[in-house]
């Protein structure tokens, strides 16, 4: 005792009893063992949260990366999501490679990375990277349908907008996908994906039937074919659009081009208020600040 009181090992409460004086340094912990309850799932009000249904925390990513690998190997997730792990590996200095079979994930994930990592470069095999690309998934879908409906999913991914009907089981009723905009989602603009050559004004005028039957603010013509000059002055007919309580005015409906929506991706689209059908991704500031676990 005299000893420990000797080196500073001691400490002494309000009535004189001794403590011992512990350093965090000395002591081993607990080690972590197979149930994990201090990472809690993802609510509907995290931060992090994307909207997408299976969306896992990064932090639980982390610590699964973190224990096994160390910074600079290579982190394989073949069925990645929204891409919490390629997030995670990101943030942690590993290289990654992530596979998912839809464009609707593939876009998200593209998405939440340049939003979360500025300056980030990756590449993405699989999908259109030009307008000659596009052009031969939609003649593939001519001839399979799965592959029509991956061109509209990959077409809606290009302008952040959410497919009408992930299963395309029963009829579409002439909304291929939803695109929310305003402070509170209260905007919603019906996007129409058109892959083939032959568009005419009659889309253009069976897109404003949808959006007033809807009660939608918007209507977006996603065309694969530039518009003609009738669909041009049509679509300029159906007026403006302001959203209630501002006094901001944008087309009711507007023609963009596959060529414009891979160039400008959500901006190719003008929405007062714009706010993204997936919550924006985090900015990560410190891809290091997780740290090593010294293993």
């Amino acid at each position: 005792m005299q000893q420990a009181h000797d080196e500073g090992r001691l400490v002494y409460t309000k009535t004189g009893a001794p403590r011992y004086k512990r350093y965090l340094d000395e002591m081993d912990g607990t080690p972590v063992n197979s149930v994990w309850t201090d990472i809690p799932p993802l609510n509907s009000q995290a931060q992090e949260r994307l909207g997408y249904p299976t969306q896992k925390p990064v932090a639980l990513l982390e610590r699964i990366l973190s224990a096994s690998s160390n910074p600079g190997d290579v982190v394989l997730d073949p069925f990645c999501g929204c891409g919490t792990t390629v997030h995670a590996a990101q943030k942690l200095g590993r290289s990654w490679i992530g596979i998912d079979v839809t464009h609707l994930a593939v876009g998200l994930i593209e998405k939440r990375l340049r939003e979360a990592f500025e300056g980030i470069e990756f590449k993405t095999h699989g999908v259109p990277q030009d307008l000659e690309g596009a052009k031969n998934l939609a003649a593939r879908g001519r001839d399979d349908k799965n592959y029509y409906f991956e061109f509209e999913k990959w077409a809606l991914s290009l302008i952040n907008a959410q497919p009408g009907n992930l299963s395309k089981k029963g009829a579409d009723k002439g909304i291929d996908g939803n695109l929310y905009f305003g402070a509170k989602h209260e905007g919603r603009a019906i996007v129409s994906v058109k892959a083939g050559d032959n568009v005419g004004v009659a889309m253009i005028r069976d897109l404003r039937g949808v959006i007033e039957r809807e009660g939608a603010g918007i209507g977006v013509f996603l065309t694969l074919t530039e518009p003609s000059r009738p669909m041009i002055t049509e679509a300029a007919g159906a007026g403006q659009f302001t959203l209630p309580g501002t006094d901001l005015s944008v087309p009711r409906i507007q023609i963009v081009t596959i060529e414009q929506a891979m160039a400008l991706r959500d901006r190719a689209v003008r929405v007062p208020l714009v706010q993204a059908s997936h919550k924006r991704a985090a900015r990560e500031e410190d891809a290091g600040r997780q740290g090593a676990m010294d293993l």
